[in-house]
């Protein structure tokens, strides 16, 4: 497993993150905890949850809903002042991939479904999770990271139009939050790109026991076309969470940390 070295920037801090039982989640949840943070992880799996209290034990606290209800949001945020004193980040990460389904192939209806789901996920629940943040990062002049996606900036294998769409929205969506709610609370981002992790899709699209791990060669995709040619892993991208996270970075707001090892092509020759 590759990581960087804890530093403690995050020592004392209370964060709320959601999907965070699995994929880059979890893996900002474990950095985050290593770094000092306390934890409310508000994820839909009860099983996923246990593993992860397992594991971390006292420092996080297992929140069990969907991100695309305000009432859970509102449970998580309490969990976070209740347990830990407050909250000094919250980080929207839950999300929902399309496949890359296209617009021509995808049949209206399912085209349908699958966007009302995937946007109520990728883009509500961020939206939602904000709402339900902000009365405490106020207080504390905290800040908010949503995880984006290089399909927030470019066509092609990223994504289908569904969960292109989706990820521009949140690119929107952080620029105008971090007006909104400047000078208190800062609101930030960071772009992966593709890695085997578990994402699945919607479930309107059949998708929903389909995960990236199991149904796309990721690994090889990336290791042929990406200039770096490595293959990525979840721990590998979660640096930028801490940065945007920590006191440091108290003068960046409405900014997305691309971190796509896909961006520029592999030199070849």
């Amino acid at each position: 497993m590759r990581k960087g070295p804890a530093m403690g920037w995050l020592e004392g801090s209370s964060i709320v993150v959601t999907g965070g039982g699995s994929g880059v989640g979890r893996a900002v949840v474990e950095r985050f905890v290593a770094e000092g943070a306390r934890v409310v992880v508000l994820d839909r799996s009860a099983e996923r949850l246990d593993e992860l209290t397992t594991a971390l034990g006292d420092s996080i606290r297992a929140v069990v809903g969907d991100v695309t209800r305000y009432a859970d949001h509102e449970r998580a945020c309490a969990c976070a002042e209740e347990a830990f004193g407050g909250l000094d980040t919250f980080v929207g990460n839950a999300g929902l991939w399309d496949f890359a389904r296209s617009l021509t192939d995808t049949p209206a209806d399912v085209l349908a479904a699958g966007f009302d789901e995937l946007f109520a996920v990728d883009v509500k629940g961020y939206l939602l999770g904000a709402k339900a943040a902000v009365p405490l990062l106020r207080r504390s002049r905290g800040s908010i990271v949503f995880t984006l996606s290089n399909a927030s900036f470019y066509p092609g294998p990223g994504g289908g139009p569904v969960y292109t769409a989706a990820k521009h929205a949140g690119l929107g969506l952080v620029r105008q939050l971090a007006y909104e709610l400047a000078p208190d609370i800062r609101v930030n981002a960071v772009a992966p790109g593709p890695m085997a992790t578990g994402l699945s899709g919607p479930k309107a699209m059949g998708l929903a026991d389909t995960t990236i791990a199991r149904e796309v060669p990721i690994d090889r995709i990336v290791i042929e076309q990406s200039a770096l040619g490595v293959a990525v892993r979840a721990e590998d991208g979660v640096g930028p969470y801490v940065l945007l996270a920590a006191r440091e970075s108290a003068t960046t707001t409405g900014t997305v940390i691309d971190i796509s090892t896909t961006g520029i092509p592999r030199r070849h020759g």
